[in-house]
């Protein structure tokens, strides 16, 4: 099958399967997880962050001028919502990431698990090319260049245009990172994963931003609305919750599409493997002309 019919065909099945009661349950898990321990936190921090943030923004060369100019520009009452408003932005990066690592390190196996029960990945072996522990280091590996990614790349968050950009771009890499290790840690050789993440690079990639870019709904109410600085334990609960949901989607999208290619892989080398046998077979075998 060609990939981008893979690709249409693994959204739609992934698209299904997410109304399943199992997947909403292994959306909600995660998401209470998340945000209790993020709630926890942020009612210990929130005062003595705002002080030392506060006094950061008005002293730091570096983010004066931010002040300066917003009461420059009729803000007069910048000084009291700046830094409410920066902590708040600093904080989504954080917990989107946190979230979506939980995710893929507790919830992906089992998802997989899930999917292969299906017919159509019944007979699909299982060579174990990764183990937890890989996991694990890949997973913080690739949350802590996307967390420096989006440290970089905060300041411009503060642009119209580029606040709906870089969340999909930064969300797709990681989720397509992520997701295409843990979908395959089971069932493919280290040699078969790197092959079809080489083969399938693009259409991941693909996958991943589309999966970033939903993501991104959440992300641009939250980090542009004036709700949600007013209202963010509980405008925050809820975008958390349709992360949480989008990242189950793209965990099944990304399970059936590298699944289904796993088998044609395999198929592909199988092939291959009996036409070699044949043609051996043919050239040992005595020529009678």
């Amino acid at each position: 099958m060609d990939s981008m019919q893979q690709v249409f065909k693994s959204f739609g099945l992934a698209l299904i399967g997410t109304m399943h009661p199992k997947m909403l349950w292994l959306s909600l898990r995660p998401f209470l997880i998340v945000s209790v321990l993020w709630g926890c936190l942020i009612w210990l921090t929130w005062t003595p962050a705002l002080e030392m943030l506060s006094i950061f923004l008005t002293t730091s060369i570096f983010t004066s001028w931010i002040q300066d100019g917003l009461i420059w520009a009729g803000f007069e009452n910048a000084r009291a919502w700046i830094a409410p408003l920066f902590f708040v932005m600093l904080l989504i990066p954080l917990i989107s990431i946190s979230l979506l690592v939980f995710i893929a390190f507790t919830t992906v196996p089992t998802i997989v698990k899930v999917v292969t029960r299906q017919h159509a990945y019944k007979d699909l072996e299982r060579k174990k090319g990764g183990g937890l522990f890989g996991s694990f280091v890949y997973t913080i590996w690739s949350a802590l260049i996307c967390l420096a990614l989006v440290m970089l790349t905060l300041p411009v968050w503060w642009i119209p245009p580029l606040v709906a950009v870089l969340p999909p771009l930064l969300w797709g890499w990681l989720t397509m990172r992520l997701m295409s290790y843990d979908v395959l840690a089971q069932h493919a050789t280290s040699q078969e994963r790197d092959t079809l993440l080489h083969q399938h690079r693009w259409p991941l990639l693909a996958m991943g931003i589309v999966s970033g870019m939903l993501g991104a709904v959440p992300t641009f109410f939250w980090a542009t609305s004036a709700l949600a600085l007013v209202l963010f334990p509980i405008v925050s609960f809820v975008a958390l919750w349709v992360y949480s949901l989008i990242f189950v989607f793209a965990a099944l999208w990304f399970t059936h599409y590298l699944l289904e290619a796993l088998k044609e892989l395999r198929r592909n080398e199988l092939d291959q493997s009996l036409n070699i046998e044949a043609r051996v077979i043919d050239m040992e075998l005595p020529y009678h002309g």
